[in-house]
């Protein structure tokens, strides 16, 4: 199994993008008093374009050790290749740890640092914006993370649109 992974800030703050507005008025887009930030930590098949993106109130190694545990636990035979960007947070003893744990069966492969056009999940986080939060203001935090969540359940559903956002053209050569 190969995985591209990464994170993503969720922010309760709305993402704003150039938008259309009649001449002379400006789009209001409405914030919350307090910006309250979760983050996705995820991973997606670059073969069958599956995704495993829980969310967390932290991005700290730990978390991320339980993303690769996670994918591990998802395919209990065979090896896991892992490709992710050089974040601090990818590299520590908690994550050797892990990799030491699965003797052999998990493979981490870094990208080179500031080179995140080579990473395909980078689109699939821009399509989740596009799609989910830019200018939209939900009225909770609850109610963002469960937009988020119903985002990654849905594409799951059809991961052939995942392989088309990430550019795999894995499944049409199977």
């Amino acid at each position: 199994m190969f995985y591209y992974a990464d994170e993503f800030n969720l922010s309760w703050f709305p993402t704003l993008r150039a938008m259309l507005s009649p001449v002379g008025q400006q789009v209001m887009i409405p914030t919350p008093r307090q910006p309250d930030k979760y983050y996705g930590i995820g991973a997606v098949n670059y073969h069958t374009g599956e995704t495993l993106v829980p969310f967390r109130r932290r991005k700290r190694r730990q978390e991320i050790a339980q993303l690769l545990q996670a994918l591990l636990e998802k395919h209990p035979t065979g090896t896991v290749y892992v490709a992710w960007d050089n974040a601090d947070t990818h590299e520590d003893d908690e994550i050797e740890e892990r990799v030491r744990a699965a003797t052999g069966r998990l493979v981490l492969l870094y990208l080179p640092t500031y080179s995140s056009w080579l990473n395909p999940i980078e689109m699939l986080w821009r399509h989740f914006r596009r799609e989910v939060t830019h200018c939209e203001l939900f009225e909770t935090k609850q109610a963002l993370l469960v937009a988020a969540q119903d985002f990654f359940d849905r594409y799951n559903q059809s991961p052939e649109k995942i392989l088309s956002i990430i550019g795999s053209q894995a499944q049409k050569a199977s």
